[in-house]
């Protein structure tokens, strides 16, 4: 959903709003954790309630009194969210009571000339509900109780919601959408990169590893073709992942590539591709993404031509799906552009279906080549060629006998219908089905 209206979840850091979100959403997308300061970005997730659909925008806490870079930039973006919105909910932590931080909100919402309705979270027990009432001096109408961890008093504040929303329903994405994740190490630029997609400064970006937590939609047009940009927190090795927040953000990561049709794998090309990124990059063909690698600052690595070509060839040795290299530079915004028209290439290509007799001339074509192979005398014979599926492409090869086929005569056939049709990066799966056979046969795999 990426139209209609907004509803911008506000508050101090560390009063749950994350988990608010989550509870009305009826989701675990957005990070929860003890510590402060996990949410950093705004994050855009999807809500219905009696009929209604709208979008809540989970934002950092806001501290005016924090006087570090990051939770200014936190700050910025959460009045960003508020730009965006039809609607604030002022989170504010009943057990703690009206603190200074709450005071600093409330004044700025009412300037807002915007609705807010004050939740007073974490009342998780009916008789805690007196708590909220601590909250009226905000200014701002009366407070709700609410338990983010229980489910007390939500019902009550998402009718709340839906009686002050403009009218409208935010509205399904389209069938043509490609959604695009930026996955990657940490600090290798993923963010920067969204924010020149973007044109502004959408995200956070900091040189500090690790600044990303949520993976974050933001919405894109490229050529009149509608783009789901995903921006995701890095991936590091299971084995350096140390704190419970890390593992988390990791694991978003990997949901949003489960839900991608692109995944651009971004590298830091002072360090050229590194065999992180080579696992990254195969854990997102093996979830069905078509996947180009992207060595990033590659203006200011001051690589050759002949370093980029070593980097093609040690993906193309190590990778089956020999996806594609390409260089671009956030900081410039050189192959920006390029590189954008690339990933919708690619996911076009993943719902491509190519017609049977192109797929029975290559088979031909094939065969004339390399001669198939040939077990006590008796050839493997290719008859016939078709795909039934697409996103992956899935294709069918008749055969006279599966016992004739091997592994590398098959990869041979993969690598030539890479080839032919510009599906490098690409998963997709061959089925040799042996003539008369019901069972499904022998494939080559993503």
């Amino acid at each position: 959903m990426t139209r209609g209206p907004k509803v911008a979840i506000l508050g101090y850091p560390n009063v749950g709003k994350s988990s608010l979100v989550n509870r009305l959403s009826e989701t675990r997308v957005a990070v929860v954790h003890e510590r402060p300061g996990v949410t950093r970005d705004r994050h855009e997730v999807p809500c219905e309630w009696n009929g209604r659909r709208f979008t809540l925008i989970d934002t950092g806490g806001m501290d005016f009194l924090d006087d570090d870079p990051m939770a200014g930039s936190i700050r910025e973006q959460a009045q960003a969210a508020m730009a965006d919105a039809d609607l604030g909910v002022l989170v504010v932590d009943a057990q703690a009571g009206a603190r200074p931080g709450d005071a600093e909100l409330a004044d700025l919402l009412r300037r807002w000339h915007k609705p807010v309705i004050v939740a007073a979270n974490k009342v998780d027990d009916v008789k805690d509900t007196s708590l909220a009432l601590d909250f009226h001096r905000l200014g701002l109408g009366d407070p709700l109780p609410v338990s983010a961890a229980q489910g007390l008093g939500t019902g009550d504040l998402l009718d709340r919601v839906v009686e002050l929303l403009p009218e409208g329903d935010a509205v399904d994405e389209d069938d043509d959408i490609i959604r695009l994740a930026l996955i990657g190490r940490p600090n290798v630029g993923k963010s920067s990169l969204v924010n020149r997609f973007m044109n502004s400064e959408r995200v956070i970006v900091s040189e500090v590893a690790g600044t990303t937590r949520d993976a974050i939609d933001l919405p894109l047009e490229v050529d009149g073709r509608r783009v789901i940009v995903v921006d995701t927190a890095g991936m590091r090795r299971q084995s350096k992942v140390t704190e419970s927040v890390e593992y988390y953000t990791t694991l978003r990561s990997q949901r949003a590539v489960e839900r991608a049709d692109v995944a651009l794998v971004i590298c830091d090309a002072h360090d050229g591709v590194t065999a992180q990124d080579l696992r990254i990059a195969d854990l997102a063909m093996r979830e069905g993404c078509a996947t180009a690698l992207v060595l990033n600052k590659w203006d200011i690595a001051a690589m050759e031509e002949s370093d980029l070509d070593h980097e093609r060839a040690k993906v193309r040795n190590k990778l089956r799906l020999r996806p594609k290299v390409l260089t671009v530079s956030a900081k410039s915004g050189r192959n920006v552009e390029r590189l954008l028209k690339e990933a919708i290439i690619l996911g076009d290509r993943v719902s491509t279906r190519i017609p049977t007799p192109q797929l029975n001339r290559f088979i031909s074509e094939v065969v004339q080549e390399r001669q198939p192979p040939a077990k006590q005398g008796s050839r493997l014979r290719l008859l016939y060629m078709s795909q039934f599926e697409t996103r992956p492409p899935r294709f069918a090869i008749q055969i006279n006998s599966r016992n004739r086929v091997t592994r590398d005569y098959a990869y041979f056939i993969e690598n030539r219908l890479r080839a032919r049709y510009g599906m490098d990066g690409i998963p997709l799966i061959i089925d040799f089905n042996e003539r008369g056979s019901r069972r499904e046969g022998k494939h080559a795999e993503r």
